[in-house]
């Protein structure tokens, strides 16, 4: 079967179309593969556990398993013709919903449900807003009835995070005083979330798309009276895997219910990952990329 692989790390050009063995059963027929930051850091060769090279990437697939229409988290190799699966990590696609939808719902959405459930209140600020995590967020808090403010680079993003349901949006040289900032980009940024709290205010550490975070002392969450709170959803699946589950059923619900849904910002063939890669890199997608194969 034919397979995007990953001999080390790199640009873009470094993901490669071969013809490599059939996946162990139970092996889903994939029809979509979500492209997450993860798959772009694991190709730079940054993300923090790296999987032995040579490596199939993506960690997010739709498709079909005993003639079932499903998505699923694979522990990676989804960037591919058919994946291996556990069957606990798979759930039904609604019945509404393509493939390329699919393939850009669960690791979004679970990485915006889980953090805002319980912290949603207020204003709640959401950086890399047009993004896969951040549109997400975009609906999630909205959902859950924060005012929303929407950062992000371009007017473009900015337009686009408002028709996700966005209250407000703003650059990042005009972030406003909030309750409570999801934030998946990292670096100055999430030190600029990090001086917006009001106080009492929460800062949601996501991913460092934009650079690592800064070191941070306690003395100045005391001092300001805010908390800072991380989310790594794949350790969270590892160490509390019930709660993650439970969680995909709660967004699974939403998505049915109509209060969210996935954005694909593109689709491409396996040949063009490093195209959706690209893409990535210099910031020019909204929404999901997805593969199709």
């Amino acid at each position: 079967m034919r397979a995007v692989v990953l001999r080390e790390p790199g640009g873009p050009e470094r993901l490669e179309v071969e013809e490599v063995d059939e996946p162990e059963q139970p092996a889903l027929r994939v029809r979509a593969a979500g492209v997450n930051f993860l798959d772009v850091l694991v190709r730079r060769g940054a993300y923090p556990q790296m999987p032995p090279l040579p490596y199939v990437p993506g960690s997010e697939v739709a498709g079909e398993l005993d003639g079932r229409r499903v998505l699923a988290l694979p522990a990676g190799g989804g960037y591919a013709e058919a994946v291996s699966v556990d069957p606990a990590w798979v759930f039904p696609l609604p019945d509404e919903a393509g493939f390329e939808e699919g393939a850009a719902f669960l690791m979004a959405f679970l990485s915006a449900w889980l953090p805002l459930r319980d912290l949603a209140r207020g204003t709640v600020l959401v950086t890399a807003a047009s993004g896969g995590v951040g549109g997400a967020a975009v609906q999630v808090a909205k959902h859950l009835g924060a005012h929303v403010v929407a950062a992000a680079s371009t007017d473009d993003k900015r337009r686009f995070a408002q028709e996700l349901g966005a209250d407000e949006a703003v650059g990042y040289e005009d972030l406003p005083s909030c309750d409570v900032a999801l934030d998946p980009v990292g670096g100055e940024v999430f030190s600029a979330c990090l001086a917006a709290l009001r106080p009492l205010g929460t800062v949601v550490a996501v991913g460092f798309a934009g650079g690592m975070w800064e070191e941070l002392s306690p003395a100045l969450l005391v001092g300001r009276n805010v908390n800072v709170h991380g989310f790594y959803l794949g350790r969270l699946m590892r160490h509390d895997p019930d709660l993650v589950r439970r969680a995909a059923e709660e967004v699974l619900d939403l998505w049915h219910a109509g209060a969210v849904r996935p954005v694909v910002g593109g689709t491409f063939p396996l040949e063009r990952a490093a195209d959706a890669h690209r893409r990535i890199d210099e910031r020019q997608h909204v929404g999901k990329l997805v593969l199709v194969p």
